[in-house]
């Protein structure tokens, strides 16, 4: 297959680029380097079937020759980076999507969108399951993510209804692994830079919301079967085993030896309280899919990265 992957020189689109170039495609990265560095695939240079287009994707998306799939994970993707740039979020989620749709549907190429469990906003169902329908503020401040997210969502399912286009809807929960920004300012990045420089790590409000963390390398084993199912609503992607921060926070400082301890402060305005995948479907529709790398194995993984990352392997 000759692939596009918008969003290709982020976290999860560069570990996709590697999979599906170890699967035999051909894969064209697709980034503005907004959030995204060129350093996750600057190994991939060279590559006979590998290649890199600077371009941002609210603006026209012209390709040469057959395509047969658009993986459209372009946007920012953590509080920080949808805070700092709340219309280029908004605009990647609507006009970005309506550009990335309307190449797939010109290439007749399938097309798989990266969502997210944001869309389930502070849920009141508890594992979140794909039809509920989510406890969204969208005029927080975190609504500007939220809501681009089930905007591209909705227009991906107008496209299949009105296009008859083959789509493909991922709701990614957490996820985490080697390059992840280092100053991504979600939780695994916060945790282990400060751990790595002996800081006491930042835990907001008492630490009693919980989260489940994904391995990175088990998401795209996911997102790869999801692209050749034949599923075409949402499916939920991620580590069914729930967790409070409070007791993550204590893992990271145990795995990295960090004597510094925990300091509190305040919850920061619509943090989801609970935050857990039932991924019944994606076990159901994905050749029994299930997350396979343990906690401790996958964390440890990522605190070598970070380590090498910052010099201090």
């Amino acid at each position: 297959m000759r692939i596009l992957i918008t969003g290709g020189a982020g976290f999860i689109g560069s570990h996709l680029c590697d999979r599906l170039l170890a699967d035999g495609h051909t894969v064209i990265a697709m980034d503005n380097l907004i959030t995204g560095n060129t350093d996750n695939i600057a190994h991939l240079a060279g590559h006979p079937r590998f290649s890199f287009i600077l371009q941002d994707v609210t603006n026209y998306i012209y390709l040469e020759g057959a395509l047969d799939a658009v993986l459209h994970f372009a946007s920012p993707a953590s509080p920080v980076d949808y805070l700092s740039y709340p219309i280029q979020t908004l605009k990647v989620g609507a006009l970005g999507t309506h550009k990335a749709l309307g190449l797939a549907k010109a290439k007749n190429a399938r097309f798989l969108l990266a969502s997210t469990s944001e869309v389930y906003g502070d849920p009141l169902v508890h594992p979140q399951v794909e039809d509920y329908w989510g406890n969204v503020n969208p005029i927080g401040p975190r609504g500007v993510y939220d809501e681009a997210k089930r905007f591209a969502e909705a227009m991906t399912m107008a496209y299949q209804r009105y296009h008859s286009l083959e789509t493909r809807i991922v709701r990614i929960f957490n996820t985490y692994g080697p390059r992840m920004r280092i100053n991504d300012g979600r939780v695994v990045p916060n945790f282990i830079f400060q751990a790595l420089h002996g800081q006491p790590l930042t835990v907001y409000g008492d630490g009693g919301q919980t989260r489940s963390f994904c391995y990175v390398s088990d998401l795209v084993e996911g997102l790869v079967r999801l692209l050749h199912s034949e599923e075409p609503e949402p499916v939920n992607i991620g580590n069914p085993t729930e967790m409070t921060i409070l007791q993550f926070a204590e893992a990271i400082n145990r795995l990295t030896g960090n004597q510094a301890g925990i300091i509190h402060e305040p919850l920061p305005v619509d943090d989801p309280k609970q935050r857990r995948p039932d991924i019944s479907k994606a076990r159901r529709v994905l050749a029994g899919w299930s997350p396979a790398v343990p906690l401790e194995q996958g964390l440890a993984a990522t605190v070598a990265d970070f380590s090498k990352r910052l010099g201090l392997a």
